[in-house]
Order: C-alpha cells, then sequence, then structure tokens
C-alpha cells in the first residue's frame, strides 16, 4: 500500500465527512474541494466528471417538478391512500408495498410525507399498532429508487454499468433491484408486523387514553355514530373523517401523473426492448440511441406534454420540493462523483489488485461499504456514486454489485435525522413511533436493518444470475 494511496483515501473520507456535516449542497461543494486536493496537491489527473448522469436528473427532475406544480403528487397520493384503505388489516404489508410502487413511478421518496397521516389513521382505527405500517414504509423508500428509472440514483448507477464490459442497462437493472425490493418489504412487513405490544397491551398507549391526551379509536370510519372501546377502559368517542377525506386532486393533476407515468412506462419499454430505440450512422459505423440519451429526451417530451394537459404554472416549477430536492442531489452526484472518478483512476490498479481481492473473498463488504455511505450522506446516488465504481474496478459481477446495492442503499435509515423519519414520529399520536435518544434505539432502526440485509441477499442471489 502506497503513501499516496492511504493519504488520498483519507482525502475523500475527509471530503465526505465534512460534507455530510454540512449537508445538502454541501455534499457537492465538499467533494469539489476532494478533487481540487487530488488534483493541485497530488498532482492526479481530472476523473470524469458525471455529465451523463446530472443530464438524467436534470431531465428527470424537470418533468417531475412540472407534474407536481400541476397537482400530479396530489392524484398520486389519493389513489395510493385508496389502496391502503380497502385493505386495513393487512396495512403492514399494503401501505409499504403501495408507497414502493409509487416512489418507484415518481423516483422520488417524498411521496410518502403525505400518506403518513393516512397509515396512522387507518391502522389505529384499526387497532393496530401504528409504529408497524409506518416504520416499514418509510423504510422502503430508502430502497424504492434503486427500483426507480426515474431516479437520481438510478441515474448514477445506469451511467457506471450500461458501459463495456458490464453492458447491465436499465431493463437488466430492474429486473434485479425490483423483486429484490420487493422480497425484502414483504419479510421485514411480515417480521415486523410481529414487533410491539398490541395496542390492548401497551401501558402507554393506555395511559394516553385514560387521560385525554388520546381520543378512542373507532372500527368503522364511515360511520362516524359507532364507537369503539375495545382499546379503552370503557370510554369511547365518535369517529373522526379519515384523514384520506383531506386528500384531494384535479382532473389535470390526474393527467400530468397520467402522462409522467406514461413516460416511466415508455423508459422500461425502451431498456427492455432495445430493438425500439433509433439508431444513427457516422462515418459508416451505425449506432443505437443509449439510455441516457433516451431518459432525457422521453422526460423533455413528457413536461412537455404535461405543460399542455396540465397547465401548470412555469414559474412555481423552482419551488417545487420536487425540483429542489433534484437540484441538491445533482450538485452532490456531482462532486461526489468527480472525487471519486478521479481517485478510482490514480489507484485503478492496485484497487484492482488488493481491495478487489477482499471485496471477492468477502463480498458483503461491499455492501457494507454502501450501506456506511448512504448512513453517512443519507443520499443514495452519493453513496451510488462513491462505492459502486470500486465495486466494478475490484471485480465483482456487475450483475451482484447491482443486486447488494439496492439493499445497502436503505442505510440512509440509520440515524432518526431524515425528514421521513421525523415525520412519521409526530403523525403517530399513540407515541408507538420513537426516534429514540441513543442514535439506533428508534423504531426505525430494526425494520430497517432486516430490510437492508433481506434485500441485499435477494438481490444478490438474483444478480448472480446476470
Amino acid at each position: 500500500m502506497t503513501l499516496n494511496f492511504v493519504l488520498e483515501a483519507l482525502v475523500v473520507l475527509g471530503a465526505i465527512v465534512l460534507g455530510t456535516r454540512a449537508s445538502g449542497v454541501g455534499v457537492g461543494v465538499w467533494g469539489g474541494v476532494g478533487t481540487f486536493v487530488l488534483i493541485f496537491v497530488f498532482g492526479e489527473a481530472p476523473g470524469d466528471p458525471p455529465a451523463a448522469a446530472i443530464a438524467i436528473v436534470l431531465g428527470v427532475v424537470t418533468a417531475a417538478a412540472l407534474m407536481q406544480a400541476a397537482g400530479g403528487i396530489d392524484w398520486m397520493v389519493a389513489m395510493a391512500a385508496r389502496v391502503i384503505e380497502r385493505r386495513p388489516r393487512q396495512i403492514t404489508l399494503i401501505a409499504p408495498l403501495t408507497a414502493f410502487l409509487f416512489c418507484a413511478g415518481a423516483g422520488t421518496g417524498n411521496i410518502v410525507y403525505p400518506l403518513l397521516p393516512v397509515i396512522y389513521d387507518v391502522s389505529y382505527r384499526n387497532g393496530i399498532r401504528p409504529s408497524r405500517p409506518l416504520t416499514v414504509t418509510v423504510v422502503q423508500s430508502g430502497i424504492a429508487l434503486a427500483a426507480s428509472p426515474v431516479s437520481a440514483a438510478m441515474a448514477a448507477m445506469l451511467t457506471l454499468t450500461d458501459v463495456a464490459p458490464y453492458n447491465l442497462g436499465l431493463g437488466q437493472i430492474l429486473l434485479i433491484t425490483f423483486p429484490a425490493c420487493v422480497i425484502g418489504i414483504v419479510v421485514t412487513s411480515i417480521v415486523v408486523n410481529r414487533m410491539g405490544r398490541e395496542l390492548v397491551d401497551d401501558p402507554d398507549v393506555q395511559a394516553r387514553l385514560a387521560d385525554g391526551r388520546l381520543a378512542s379509536p373507532t372500527a368503522d370510519a364511515s360511520a362516524a355514530s359507532r364507537t369503539d372501546a375495545s382499546l379503552t377502559d370503557g370510554a369511547a368517542t365518535a369517529a373522526p373523517a379519515p384523514a384520506s377525506a383531506a386528500l384531494t386532486y384535479t382532473t389535470r393533476g390526474r393527467n400530468s401523473a397520467l402522462t409522467f407515468l406514461a413516460g416511466v412506462f415508455a423508459i422500461v419499454a425502451l431498456g427492455l426492448f432495445p430493438g425500439l430505440r433509433p439508431s444513427y450512422t457516422v462515418d459508416g459505423t451505425t449506432t443505437q440511441v443509449d439510455m441516457t440519451t433516451t431518459i432525457i429526451l422521453v422526460m423533455f417530451v413528457v413536461g412537455a406534454v404535461i405543460i399542455a394537459v396540465g397547465r401548470p404554472k412555469v414559474g412555481d416549477v423552482p419551488s417545487q420540493s420536487v425540483f429542489k430536492a433534484g437540484m441538491i442531489s445533482a450538485i452532490a452526484l456531482f462532486g461526489i462523483a468527480w472525487l471519486t472518478a478521479t481517485f478510482i483512476a490514480a489507484h485503478e490498479d492496485y484497487i484492482v489488485s488488493t481491495v478487489g481481492a477482499w471485496v471477492t473473498d468477502w463480498r458483503f463488504l461491499f455492501a457494507v461499504a454502501v450501506f456506511l455511505v448512504a448512513a453517512m450522506t443519507t443520499s443514495q446516488s452519493t453513496a451510488t456514486r462513491t462505492i459502486v465504481p470500486i465495486g466494478l474496478a475490484a471485480g465483482l459481477p456487475a450483475g451482484v454489485v447491482t443486486g447488494m446495492w439496492a439493499g445497502a442503499l436503505g442505510g440512509i435509515y440509520t440515524l432518526p435525522a431524515n425528514g421521513p423519519q421525523i415525520a412519521a414520529a409526530n403523525f403517530d399520536l399513540t407515541g408507538t413511533t420513537k426516534l429514540g435518544t441513543r442514535l439506533i434505539d428508534h423504531s426505525f432502526f430494526v425494520p430497517m436493518l432486516i430490510l437492508s440485509v433481506t434485500t441485499i441477499a435477494a438481490g444478490a442471489v438474483i444478480g448472480a444470475l446476470f
């Protein structure tokens, strides 16, 4: 191990740590500082900046923000709420699976926010410990972006694997990550559904009911006159209106959402069936349009159609939460990806010969590395561009890398510092969803571990087939 390798590795780690402390765009800024040090201090050649990944993020975020401005997210949330309320007794399974589909379709985990009060309302009314469906729904959003054709994490992954010698395109990635994520969610839901006391046996919940801090649940939300004293000492109150009753949408919002989802399906189809993509000839060489270009162009067309059918206020697009989050992801992705590309290019031979041997002998080390970076940065795209290139350079099969990557992204919920975790704890009036006081004693930690480990294992097995 050379001194330069150690010193430059410390620069990379230092940039990640400082970026994590700064958070947001600070991740990208410190990534750029680290790149500056590698080039100007150590004399390394600049790596390739992630222009393709950034272009995908910009295209997708533009279309998604137009959809949100037109009310498309509102329609998605309303539809998800309807599905959840149809089978209330299976909410610990139905809620996270439904949220997973919409997170994957929209390319953002932010869609879980308006679903949280609905999930709490339905679970509490049916005597189900709210922490069960709430925690699984939140942590699934950590891995859902690995199964989304239009997420920033997928953009980063696609630019790494859809090249020679790996040639693992969008269709193949989804065939690995989607079933692995579903398996992980189902297993986690089954296990979590047995965690914690039932509400009737929980002294804290009963104390809240006794002193009036918590209203009594009812079994039938549709009949406001009915009461249910099964969880109380005899006192009962009328049922309030279901939380989903407040979820409304417009026809333009629905049309915008359907347009966006149609674009997502088109991207998947063009990835699964490359023959659908056009070819062009330059200097006698025929080349097929790659998926990076395809995704960007499809999203621009989608954005134009949304402007026509949804009539959003284009001036409102920069203020949308999807747009803000996307821009932050793009900046963070650019700085960190350029840093790791520069570092790996300078030491590729050493990584392949030494680090590659470690990862080949203990493949789980790759998943642990992705998990830890995701935990430190709380960014799936940053973890992707930081560790996945090392795993590929070390010689791990691209399919196995992809499968383990999907589950390891769940590490973003290691600490109780993310918005969805805080929101879920605040919405749970029973107090069963806790943020804890010792960093890892929160309600999301065990579900997150189960989900990550299960998805990593399933992904590695499925990925090995590729």
